[in-house]
């Protein structure tokens, strides 16, 4: 699954099990997966993003490193740091940004305080970026005619297998299970558990918002690569987008393609935003899922891709990405030092570059430098990690 508390079925799995590659990336415990960044070669650390988001996102990083011993390690391949040091480190950036200082003024401050280290990415220093969200859904509280599609909590009962999509949508788990709203829309509901959370939009302007409870246990099959494979998408065009599109223009084949994927979601109501892995909220634009093993949780990045916009026609313009971000999330097949997945929130914007963005990107890694700890010696390549990892497939955007 995707998050372990957002959970779900993954967006990113959908699109790599449909596009017919996964990605294959330099194994995890290999310790040249960061590699330390030369002045001379180091990008402009000029964040374009707001101040505002920024500073959330720290003050949950240090929230979730507060619930580990102050003395535990934290692994940037070549150095190991505490994390009594990081959360030193974040706290000196958090109380250096109440000023809203000028981003070369930030990127100063940042290089006396910190090393730079990059990711190898794919071998090449690119890395494969996608992006997820929080889909909002319409619902009402009661079934109607209109309204009829369940949003089911968790059965009772604590099996690990529950019936298929299909026996539990003809009923099959009646009784020992309750609809927490109904949806207008069965492909808002299924995109809703690819995500493993959303918000439910009531008429009257109310919002619940619903979080990952579990699954039936069944196995997971990509309906997208059920269309490429049957010619109805070629693969090159295929995107969430597209695939929606396509759903919505074939309504007598919506049923046989969402029952190929046996899986189902359950949902619980929760209170607050979607929560990643560390237990503290996702912020906009800021939080990522990360391999933890490469990327030690709640550290401090900076991640250079683009991301899809609409111009005032409706065309998909790409807008460029340059933005701190902290590791607080994981993914099943976010993994190695060449993935990376954003956290864009909710709304229009967040559900498009959800669903189009599959774009390089490089991703940086900030290591606080402790009193009297040199900065990072300069690497050379290592012409062995380059054979280990295959160069990455270009996916243009839809």
């Amino acid at each position: 699954m995707k998050r372990s508390v957002l959970g779900g079925l993954c967006l990113t799995m959908l699109w790599l099990l449909a596009i017919g590659s996964s990605p294959r990336a330099v194994p995890a415990e290999t310790p040249r997966a960061l590699r330390p960044v030369v002045e001379a070669e180091r990008p402009a650390l000029l964040d374009i993003g707001d101040a505002a988001s920024l500073r959330e996102a720290i003050i949950q990083s240090l929230a979730a490193l507060a619930r580990r011993p102050l003395t535990g390690k934290l692994d940037y391949g070549t150095r190991t740091v505490t994390v009594g040091e990081q959360m030193r480190a974040l706290e000196r950036v958090l109380a250096f940004l109440v000023d809203d200082p000028p981003p070369d003024v930030l990127e100063a401050f940042l290089f006396e305080e910190f090393d730079l280290v990059r990711s190898i990415g794919r071998g090449d220093g690119t890395m494969l970026v996608t992006g997820y969200h929080e889909p909002i859904v319409d619902a009402a509280m009661t079934q109607s005619t209109e309204y009829r599609v369940p949003i089911l909590a968790a059965p009772s009962g604590g099996r690990s297998v529950y019936p298929t999509r299909a026996e539990i949508e003809a009923g099959r788990l009646a009784g020992t299970t309750r609809p927490l709203a109904w949806a207008r829309n069965p492909i808002d509901v299924f995109f809703m558990e690819v995500e493993g959370s959303g918000t439910l939009r009531f008429a009257d302007g109310r919002e619940i918002r619903v979080g990952y409870a579990g699954t039936n246990g069944r196995p997971y099959r990509s309906i997208a690569r059920l269309l490429i494979e049957e010619g109805h998408i070629e693969r090159e065009a295929m995107s969430m987008r597209v695939l929606r599109e396509w759903l919505e223009a074939h309504p007598h084949e919506l049923s046989r393609v969402l029952h190929h994927n046996q899986s189902y979601v359950f949902f619980t109501r929760r209170s607050g935003p979607p929560v990643g892995s560390l237990g503290v909220p996702l912020t906009p634009g800021r939080s990522i899922a990360t391999d933890p093993s490469v990327f030690p949780p709640g550290s401090l990045g900076f991640l250079l891709t683009e991301r899809p916009r609409r111009d005032d026609t409706g065309e998909i313009t790409w807008a460029p990405v340059s933005r701190f971000v902290l590791s607080q999330d994981v993914g099943g097949v976010i993994r190695g030092p060449g993935r990376v997945d954003v956290f864009w929130g909710r709304g229009p914007d967040a559900e498009l570059a959800a669903s189009e963005m599959k774009q390089e990107g490089e991703l940086y890694v900030l290591v606080p430098r402790p009193a009297g700890i040199r900065p990072l010696p300069p690497v050379r390549p290592d012409p062995q990690v380059a054979e280990m990892t295959p160069p990455l497939t270009t996916l243009p955007p839809s």
